[in-house]
């Protein structure tokens, strides 16, 4: 076993004394050690109630013959660091998990490995230590929260994206202050990751998806008791990876990579997950082209109406069956590969023999979609030369094709305040630029202007683009991971105030209408600005870090794919 480096034979009795200072027996010591990677923490509401999912992960591992080892990783909450410096520090978070899970495990030798995350950077950043260290690993996540309901209308669900939207209700007059603090009391009714398809639970429906949590891990909501069974039996099951050697690299394979991006279109999940998933892949040695994902999004239909998009949240698709009821009617229509192996030591196929399909409305048949297409485009042209993204599944039709002038904003804030100070007319073109990973620096998700967009009712006819990334929490035609970035030089850089700018989504095409000759002057004219934050963690993330095209992983932790 890997642990016997640390335990066994006659030069590490001063190990084992240390292992027995801490009231290890010698039993647990000469059994498997299995390291869990607990984010619990007091910060985070997904992530409040952690220490209860390891608990019962503990259980399991004892019962299945294995000796539980338990440490810590750090969080970050993107709802409560939004709009303001602490966002910055949310994406380079991601790096620092991934770090930290490998120094620990790799210093104490775990033979296998339990992640317990549950929101945002904390779920890619487990998935790239686990394929980097490539020993058995599963996941179990803390679970969704419940919706709410609305103050005013107890038959509405509502969730964080309604409080967002409400602060621009209050701006534009449509709704009161006391109005705002009712939702605001509503929203977010229990601990667990925020309830609609935003990133957390976009990256845990895409953890089962891939193969590397129990069918279940994704949907069940956070206060119900099966999430804690489910927990036990992930205690159990990395057992059984490790007895029958099954490691990431055996789950985590092009085709795998695959399966989880048909299932991302088909949910219709956060723009985050193609940040994430090419940073996992990279970790896995597996190529995700961004063209690849336009060509999945075209042939797989989307078939939940979440929020932001829609009015069902997470806890309406695990009542239809959850992630195994979605990839059941994926698989009956041949558009997942039933060979990769899974958490489950099984495979996709054997895993959906009786899964049974139990909503056909919340989770729609392939041939009824909500749309045709999936619910992410990517789209290139001279303003996106390496690509971006947006979440079409959540634009308005009318706004899948828009050209307007450019309203240009060095910052977030600059931006969010000219919508809040009603600054923006019908039919502009937000640029928001200088809020890439290194620009940024951090790549700061901007829920609070797209937001205000929406509750001002601006949505219909406003177009936001930005360097910088959503939360998945963003609706209408938001464009984001624009790359290269500015600050690296790409076009975005040189866009001035009334500039046209296209967009065409179903063409996946984003242009700047300037003459080459003036795009040319512009740039023989343009200075770099100096960094945002000159010392730190950020300033040296700023320098370290690669395109948004890229995952916005490390330069020097990109790895030369497999051919």
């Amino acid at each position: 076993m890997r642990s016997h480096i640390a335990t066994k034979g006659i030069a590490r009795a001063p190990h084992r004394s240390l292992l027995k200072a801490m009231g290890y027996t010698d039993r647990e010591i000469a059994q498997p050690h299995i390291g869990i990677a607990n984010s619990a923490n007091e910060l985070i509401p997904g992530h409040m109630h952690l220490d209860n999912i390891v608990k019962a992960v503990k259980s399991g591992i004892r019962m299945a013959g294995g000796t539980p080892m338990e440490f810590s990783t750090i969080g970050v909450c993107d709802g409560i660091a939004m709009n303001h410096r602490g966002m910055h520090f949310s994406l380079a978070s991601r790096e620092l998990i991934a770090d930290s899970i490998e120094v620990t495990a790799t210093a104490h030798p775990f033979d296998a490995i339990v992640m317990v995350p549950n929101c945002d950077k904390i779920i890619p950043g487990m998935l790239m230590a686990a394929a980097r260290l490539n020993i058995p690993a599963i996941f179990i996540s803390g679970g969704p929260m419940l919706s709410g309901r609305h103050p005013d209308d107890k038959n509405k669900k509502i969730d964080l994206v309604t409080v967002f939207e409400a602060v621009g209700a209050v701006q534009s007059g449509k709704i009161t202050k006391e109005q705002l603090l009712e939702i605001e009391n509503a929203a977010c009714p229990t601990c667990g990751s925020c309830a609609g398809m935003f990133t957390a639970n976009s990256m845990n429906c895409l953890t089962e998806a891939i193969g590397m949590a129990l069918p279940g891990n994704g949907t069940i909501p956070e206060p119900m008791s099966e999430r804690i069974r489910l927990a036990k039996e992930t205690g159990i099951m990395i057992m059984h990876l490790l007895n029958n050697n099954i490691s990431p690299d055996k789950i985590l394979t092009k085709d795998a990579f695959m399966n989880a991006l048909v299932v991302d279109m088909a949910l219709g999940c956060s723009t985050n997950t193609v940040l994430h998933l090419k940073a996992v892949a990279n970790e896995a040695c597996v190529d995700i082209d961004l063209n690849l994902i336009n060509e999945i999004s075209e042939k797989t239909p989307h078939l939940c109406s979440l929020s932001p998009g829609g009015e069902d949240h997470i806890e309406d698709l695990n009542f239809a069956g959850g992630i195994p009821a979605v990839m059941k009617e994926l698989f009956d229509h041949d558009m997942l590969n039933p060979d990769c192996i899974t958490a489950t030591g099984k495979t996709v196929g054997q895993n959906l023999e009786t899964i049974i399909k139990k909503d056909r409305q919340v989770i729609r048949p392939v041939n009824n979609p909500y749309h045709k297409e999936g619910g992410l485009a990517i789209l290139f042209g001279n303003l996106a030369k390496e690509g971006c993204v947006v979440k079409q599944s959540a634009v308005l039709e009318k706004m899948l094709c828009h050209q307007g002038p450019a309203r240009v904003f060095d910052s977030e804030e600059e931006a969010t305040k000219a919508i809040l100070d009603n600054q923006i007319n019908k039919g502009d073109v937000i640029v928001i630029r200088y809020e890439g990973p290194a620009g940024g620096p951090g790549m700061r998700e901007m829920l609070t202007p797209t937001s205000a967009i929406a509750g001002m009712g601006l949505d219909a006819s406003v177009a936001l683009i930005t360097d910088g990334r959503f939360s998945g929490g963003t609706k209408g035609a938001s464009i984001g991971h624009i790359s290269p970035e500015a600050a690296q030089g790409g076009l975005i850089a040189i866009v001035k105030e009334n500039d046209l700018i296209k967009i065409d989504i179903p063409g996946k095409q984003i242009e700047l209408l300037v003459s080459e000759d003036e795009i040319a002057d512009r740039f023989s004219k343009w200075e770099k600005p100096g960094p945002k934050i000159k010392t730190g963690y950020m300033a040296r993330y700023a320098g370290m870090v690669s395109s948004a095209g890229n995952g916005a992983v490390f330069k020097d932790t990109l790895q030369e794919i497999k051919k």
